[in-house]
């Protein structure tokens, strides 16, 4: 493991003003993302519509650090035959690959569950790396709900979590360290900090146990927020502040930069939280997002599947990746927003 090249890795995808673009969603999620604007999901269209991402030359040269992409994906190549993690290098971002398999039901714990994957990761790792992958992703859910969560979820996502960053940085990828806790359910902004902050405590312990360098990885967390189902929605003001105060709390300063999952927010309320945390500064670590549907919603819907709506389509995507590396610098305003209407 060189260690020295992966802290640089880490460092460049949290670089202040720019972000990673979260392009990997499921053959599952892609295809609700297209039924919802009438476009059938086949893997030509998915690999359009990601090319016409890729090839957004302004969102992607000064906004975008890198891109999460799915095993489809990495494999694809453009429709000239230019593979698509050739499209990401050459507009300066980084490749990235997730390689989690998703999650199975948490046997002895109704309702929760477990991402597995584990199994021939080290070998997936190597044919990544080779076809040009320099960090990976892997994404563990803990939901918020009656009696929920147990510690045995947390203590086995976050243990399945340290053995596959461990493995990354044994085949030179940097990992991305996804604990995610759900902003589905009733439960107020102060549960959500409750129950994070165990999260990471244990997903740290965790990492330390298995000799998971800090300074070669990037953390990818929900912020603290209201549950969508709860009456008292939290301000712009107090997400930032609880958030902050539980990052402080529980993460390292040897961590080179923490990326923030939208998880469920808006695109504005995404960018304005960030924004806002950056008002708190200074802070210990590069401070960003790695937002999916929060940088895509608008894309997306501009794109349609129309090749003479590309133009459009990257417009969209364009102005979201600048509106998120401004606030990745405290530097956003709602008024931006306005102009661009």
């Amino acid at each position: 493991m060189n260690l020295t090249e992966l802290n640089k890795i880490a460092a460049a995808m949290v670089a202040p003003g720019k972000g990673i673009l979260a392009a990997d969603e499921s053959s599952g999620t892609i295809k609700k993302r297209f039924d919802a604007i009438g476009v059938e999901s086949t893997e030509t269209n998915r690999r359009d519509y990601r090319e016409m991402l890729f090839r957004s030359k302004e969102a992607m040269s000064q906004y975008i650090s890198g891109v999460i992409l799915y095993d489809e994906t990495i494999w694809q190549d453009a429709k000239d035959g230019t593979p698509l993690v050739k499209l990401i290098e050459q507009s300066g971002a980084i490749p990235g690959i997730k390689v989690d398999e998703g999650t199975q039901a948490l046997p002895m714990c109704p309702g929760e569950l477990v991402t597995v994957g584990l199994d021939k990761l080290a070998e997936r790792l190597k044919k990544y790396y080779d076809r040009g992958a320099r960090f990976a992703k892997w994404r563990a859910v803990i939901d918020i709900g009656s009696g929920i969560p147990s510690m045995t979820a947390i203590s086995v996502n976050a243990h399945a979590l340290a053995r596959y960053a461990a493995l990354c940085q044994a085949a030179q990828i940097v990992p991305i360290v996804e604990p995610e806790v759900l902003m589905d359910g009733d439960h107020d902004i102060d549960r959500c900090f409750e129950v994070t902050s165990r999260v990471l405590n244990m997903t740290f312990q965790e990492l330390r146990v298995q000799r998971v360098a800090l300074e070669g990885m990037v953390l990818k967390p929900n912020m603290a927020v209201s549950g969508k189902k709860c009456a008292k929605q939290a301000s712009v003001e107090e997400v930032a502040e609880k958030t902050i105060r539980l990052l402080k709390a529980c993460v390292p300063a040897a961590v080179p930069g923490i990326a923030f999952l939208s998880g469920g927010q808006s695109d504005q309320e995404a960018t304005a939280h960030l924004n806002a945390m950056h008002k708190l500064g200074p802070l210990p670590w590069g401070l960003t997002f790695s937002y999916g549907r929060a940088l895509q919603a608008a894309p997306q819907k501009a794109w349609s599947g129309k090749a003479e709506n590309v133009a459009a389509g990257q417009r969209a995507f364009s102005h979201r990746a600048r509106m998120n590396g401004l606030a990745s610098k405290g530097e956003w305003q709602s008024s931006l927003e306005q102009k661009a209407a």
